[in-house]
């Protein structure tokens, strides 16, 4: 059962999927459904014996083209609806033992390319209003499967982050006659302390206004919305800045540093959204080597996030490690 339950409080719908409590939890690596099906060897999700990148419908999915009818009636105070949409794996390499920061700078551009087409396909369907691409990694997160992978999520509604990013973007561009990201841009070169590493028609910045200690948002140097959108070099580019990003993370404590990626995109509902701007955010829950930063009293409570660092100086540490965007082979 997956059903979309509104919450009148907050104004924003909640998702309710049931089934997803029986889906396989840290399986051992020789049980892993992601890795390919062996000759010999146990049948897993993707039936290839080997692969570059897999994408297939996730068994247990929080959305659904076909999903069933909620489980209980709504009223018009707090009304229910199915849950409309679609939910995918993106199996990055048949490598059980890989990572993102693994791969090479062509695979990464391979990547880039699945995630913007299915974007296209997901988003040219009527029912889908934001096409959400994001990876979970490491157990710190709640990944359940180790094998390198991320997800698309496919909404029926601008979910609320993303809706709120929209609406300041357009009131920023209606009050200060540009684009929001391309001013942030231009005000963190300007500064240069939060500056990660720039490049390739990218910039790797801490935010101004992190949340996460070592929080790194990449914004293109150009106004784009999708994906889709990037030519060749600026797609290199984006290739080259995410394993600059995600290397500099593991070298940061000498260890794989989880983190949440989350790639946003312009909507898919036919709205006016040229005021947004293609960006990645990256959130790793690390604020020491060995202490996590959880979502609170404050956080979870109040929605006021507490920062236990200065971005300057978590950008400084970034920085200053290996490797640099031009060492990117």
């Amino acid at each position: 059962m997956s059903e979309r339950r509104w919450n009148p409080v907050l104004g924003e719908w909640v998702i309710t999927a049931t089934h997803r409590q029986d889906r396989t939890f840290l399986p051992p690596a020789e049980s892993c459904p992601l890795c390919p099906t062996r000759p010999g060897g146990p049948a897993t999700e993707i039936s290839r014996d080997d692969f570059e990148i897999a994408v297939f419908d996730n068994r247990f999915p929080s959305l659904r083209a076909d999903p069933e009818p909620p489980a209980v009636e709504g009223t018009e105070l707090t009304p229910v609806e199915p849950s409309f949409g679609a939910c995918e794996v993106v199996v990055y390499t048949p490598d059980h033992a890989s990572q993102l920061g693994s791969l090479s700078v062509e695979h990464v551009r391979h990547l880039i390319a699945v995630w913007a087409h299915r974007t296209l396909v997901l988003g040219a369907r009527d029912e889908v209003a934001y096409v959400y691409a994001f990876e979970n990694r490491g157990e710190e997160i709640g990944v359940t499967l180790h094998h390198p992978h991320g997800q698309i999520y496919a909404y029926p509604t601008i979910p609320p982050v993303l809706e709120r990013e929209t609406e300041n973007a357009r009131e920023h561009e209606a009050h200060a006659g540009g684009c929001l990201w391309c001013d942030l841009n231009r005000q963190e070169l300007d500064d240069g302390r939060r500056v990660v590493a720039s490049g390739g028609g990218w910039l790797a910045t801490v935010p101004f206004f992190a949340r996460w200690p070592y929080e790194v948002h990449l914004i293109s140097e150009r106004h784009v919305g999708w994906l889709h959108e990037l030519d060749r070099d600026e797609v290199d580019g984006l290739a080259r800045m995410l394993l600059t990003v995600v290397r500099k993370y593991n070298a940061l404590f000498d260890r794989t540093l989880p983190y949440i990626m989350a790639i946003h995109q312009r909507p898919t509902d036919g709205g006016d959204h040229d005021a947004y701007h293609l960006h990645v955010e990256f959130y790793p829950p690390n604020r020491t080597a060995t202490k996590l930063k959880y979502l609170a009293g404050s956080e979870a409570g109040a929605g006021a996030f507490i920062n236990d660092t200065l971005p300057e100086e978590t950008a400084a540490a970034l920085r200053d490690l290996p490797p640099t965007l031009e060492a990117i082979p």
